[in-house]
């Protein structure tokens, strides 16, 4: 499957007549959780030869494509990239710790991860990831859930929480977030982990009380204690200064 999604990169970059800098797996398998039957979701960060940043027309910021046999690949112009930085947007902090990587420039990803240290916003990354576990408790019936969506309750939960108590980008993996747990809920969410890839992604499952009682409590927690922490706001200054590099680099000649 590597050697498939690496040759459909390639495509792509000839297709678009674009440079891939990044590409990596987001989604369960990078997050530490697959199922059998879980897809392959490729993301990746592009840049368009120069000339098409001077012209009156926007090139396009974002590549879509339509899931093929568990496939699916999305990307974002190097552009877009640095503008959701400068948000702290917490999806490119996540693809740019991908433990799976299928193509990158690698002075440039280091350098984007370096970025990202300097646009870190709790608050506003704490929002996103209690929004995530709401929306997926939201899907559950009762004290049921299914097994995938459990785990998109629970890693974004470990996310706020990091985020709250360490004050960094929390890791993409779930395994690191887990320290911040007592052994026992360890021990429970890592047999939960096990099963999932024994089962289909939508298979459910009772919900235990002890993992029940940790995300009633972490989630009331949470959300008591991020309406504390002030705002922040960002300028553009290093990511103006690194798009210009790139674009003044070999790269996009």
């Amino acid at each position: 499957m590597q050697n498939r999604i690496k040759q459909q990169l390639r495509d792509i970059e000839l297709q678009h007549q674009i440079t891939i800098l990044y590409a990596c797996e987001s989604g369960s398998r990078a997050w530490g959780f697959p199922s059998p039957n879980s897809d392959y979701d490729v993301r990746f960060i592009y840049v368009h030869p120069r000339n098409k940043y001077l012209s009156i027309d926007d090139p396009a910021a974002q590549l879509t494509f339509p899931i093929n046999d568990e496939l699916d690949f999305h990307g974002w112009d190097l552009k877009k990239t640095l503008q959701l930085i400068r948000k702290s947007n917490t999806t490119p902090f996540e693809w740019l710790q991908s433990p799976i990587i299928y193509q990158q420039h690698p002075a440039i990803s280091a350098s984007l991860w370096a970025l990202c240290q300097h646009y870190f916003n709790a608050r506003g990354n704490i929002y996103h990831y209690l929004g995530i576990a709401k929306s997926a408790l939201q899907t559950g019936d009762g004290l049921q859930i299914g097994i995938k969506k459990l785990f998109y309750v629970l890693r974004p939960l470990l996310s706020a929480k990091w985020c709250l108590e360490k004050q960094q980008i929390a890791p993409m993996a779930i395994a690191p977030l887990m320290a911040l747990l007592p052994k026992q809920l360890q021990d429970n969410i890592n047999t939960l982990i096990k099963y999932k890839s024994t089962v289909e992604e939508s298979y459910s499952i009772d919900i235990e009380p002890l993992i029940l009682d940790f995300i009633d409590q972490t989630a009331s927690e949470l959300n008591t204690k991020v309406q504390l922490i002030d705002e922040v706001r960002f300028d553009s200054k290093l990511l103006d200064d690194f798009f210009l590099n790139v674009l003044t680099s070999e790269t996009t000649k």
